[in-house]
């Protein structure tokens, strides 16, 4: 019904993923697989709402004080996560690391230690240390092409550093893992021994692959949700990260109390009046346009597990369970991570995000953007092909 095929010309603008690369001196034609930010339309319902909506013609002061556009949230995440939500929790704010830099302000104090699970999403890091708390890694375990979490340095590190709290990645990005209930359990379990809160990045929970289940951490145990600022966002599922709307729900009422000052003292107050109705309308009327588009990067996961085993077996995928971001390990080539950056941008002509971003664990990999037409994704790969095997002449002529 939806066409994820249509080619779509985003350059001039004002796009980050693909007018940025002129001013970073990147060739004209370089094709972007970095940042990540869909090459899909959003579903017709939410353009049409948006549409009516500048029809009225009055774009006044906002808020999300209609009952309806909570019960589109808690319908999605009743249904899709059997997780209930109350008004009381949410929390609107433009974006998910701006919650995340306000949690962070909200439940520590300058030098106190925040725990990370490295690789991982950048601003993580960014976030942490630009507030002047003390950054502790707990790098994950990559052991036969998956990644596990390091629980027994995890509990020590918690120990011994003396941390306060927790950012949780999940899904994961960048690796693709959905966190089991086992894993979300063991990791629960320790931050409530010792009174460690929890920040659940939740943001790429709606991009599940077949077999696996996202779970939201803080619908787990009620002690859980007692220690846990659960940050989710329609931006990545129906790419709208342009309309800044993310909502957080804090079912402890003196931390929500709190969260919502901290922010307060940063002047913000009201969500953009676009977000809130493209979040309402994709909310009530997405589901169908979701599931398609998941149906259709499966395909596009297939064709690119398929070409890398029989074009480019030097390239190992990382499997993902869920995101559309592909996690991949360029090690066995042999370039330097800068080496291997230039290569791509300037030989390949294509944009990726360097592993490196992402932390402990990422020297060697790419991260991988796939939502985008499936002609689109094997252009890119044809131009790795190409190059790679004009760098093997160069080596061994």
């Amino acid at each position: 019904m939806y066409n994820f095929d249509e080619v779509i010309e985003r350059r001039g603008t004002c796009s980050e993923k693909y007018d940025l690369a002129a001013k970073l001196g990147m060739p004209e034609d370089v094709i972007p697989f970095w940042v990540a930010d869909m090459d899909f339309k959003s579903p017709p319902e939410v353009i049409d709402a948006l549409a009516q909506r500048v029809q009225h013609g009055i774009f006044g002061y906002s808020n999300t004080l209609d009952d309806k556009y909570f019960n589109a949230l808690s319908h999605w995440f009743t249904t899709r996560f059997d997780w209930q939500i109350r008004p009381e929790w949410l929390v609107n704010s433009p974006g998910v690391v701006f919650a995340i830099c306000t949690a962070i302000r909200t439940l520590t104090k300058p030098g106190d230690s925040v725990l990370i699970q490295q690789p991982v999403y950048h601003p993580f890091e960014r976030s942490v240390k630009l507030n002047d708390r003390h950054l502790v890694v707990n790098r994950l375990i990559y052991r036969d092409g998956r990644y596990h979490m390091n629980l027994d340095e995890f509990e020590r590190q918690i120990a011994e550093e003396k941390v306060k709290l927790f950012i949780l990645c999940n899904p994961h990005n960048p690796v693709g893992r959905i966190w089991t209930r086992e894993e979300l359990t063991a990791v629960g379990d320790i931050c409530v021994r010792y009174g460690v809160y929890v920040i659940s990045d939740e943001i790429h929970q709606d991009f599940v692959y077949p077999g696996y289940k996202h779970l939201v951490f803080a619908s787990l145990k009620p002690e859980y949700a007692d220690i846990a600022i659960t940050c989710t966002a329609p931006s990545k599922t129906f790419n709208l990260p342009g309309l800044q709307a993310s909502n957080i729900f804090i079912a402890n009422e003196k931390i929500r109390r709190l969260f919502t000052e901290e922010m307060r003292k940063t002047g913000y107050s009201e969500l953009n009046l676009m977000g809130i109705v493209a979040c309402q309308a994709a909310y009530e009327h997405g589901a169908q346009w979701l599931d398609e588009l998941i149906f259709y990067l499966s395909g596009n996961l297939a064709l690119f597990r398929n070409f890398l085993k029989d074009e480019l077996p030097v390239i190992r995928l990382v499997e993902p369970e869920g995101t559309y971001l592909v996690w991949l390990d360029f090690s066995a080539i042999g370039l330097s991570d800068r080496e291997m950056e230039q290569f791509l941008v300037h030989n390949a002509r294509i944009w990726l995000s360097p592993g490196t971003k992402f932390g402990l664990g990422g020297q060697g990999f790419q991260r991988f953007n796939i939502a985008c037409p499936r002609s689109v994704l094997q252009q890119g790969l044809n131009r790795l092909k190409e190059a790679l095997a004009q760098l093997q002449k160069g080596i061994f002529s």
